[in-house]
């Protein structure tokens, strides 16, 4: 069985600085996309970064709009560890902050439906 467990969520004010981490039970490398979504207070899940694997050892990186620029994803294959940076954090950042992975290439990385293993969420709160 697949486990992904995020941490490093937390209080920050405006324009600060966060570092999720999403460690696996089995082998990042075996999964073709890994990825973040958030969900906040009355709203859906949402899409926010996801990094596919296009070879042996090369990778490419997806960003929703409202994120790019300010967010960097990364997988630490050695340690079974993807990450999402997140600079100049705003309000509407705040939310719960899923990672998600799928084994197999996606028609859409964007649907939450699309991928198999799922971790429980980590609290990001960005105060104004």
């Amino acid at each position: 069985q697949v486990q992904l467990v995020e941490s490093g969520g937390g209080l920050v004010q405006a324009g600060g600085s966060l570092r999720l981490s999403c460690a696996a039970s089995t082998r990042t490398s075996s999964f073709v996309f890994m990825s973040w979504f958030r969900q906040a207070p009355g709203k859906e899940r949402e899409f926010v970064a996801a990094i596919r694997r296009t070879g042996a050892a090369t990778y490419y990186a997806y960003y929703t709009d409202s994120v790019k620029g300010r967010a960097t994803i990364s997988r630490d294959n050695a340690n079974n560890i993807m990450y999402l940076r997140m600079d100049s954090l705003k309000p509407e950042d705040t939310a719960v902050y899923h990672c998600a992975a799928s084994s197999s290439g996606l028609s859409d990385y964007r649907r939450q439906g699309e991928y198999a293993y799922w971790g429980q969420g980590t609290q990001v709160t960005v105060s104004s």
